[in-house]
């Protein structure tokens, strides 16, 4: 089926599924660790908390370089 597809039509399509994917992905992954930790990260971000900054950060980073891995080597 997609050979009848133009490769850039194509190629735009998988980026545009693997941007939703992201933000999903960081979406529950925010929602998951705010369930697993015992403060409320929404709180300790308007109060200033670097620690909580960095963290969310760094997972937000984590989740979209495992995300982008996985869509750039889906393209084959």
């Amino acid at each position: 089926m997609t050979d009848s597809i133009d490769p850039v039509f194509l190629n735009i399509i998988y980026a545009c599924m693997g941007g939703v994917l992201t933000l999903f992905f960081m979406w529950f992954g925010c929602k998951l660790f705010s369930h697993i930790v015992s403060f409320s990260i929404p709180e300790q971000l308007s109060s200033g908390n670097i620690a909580v900054g960095l963290m969310l950060m760094g997972m937000f980073i984590g989740i979209g370089t495992a995300m982008g891995l996985v869509i750039g080597l889906g393209l084959n």
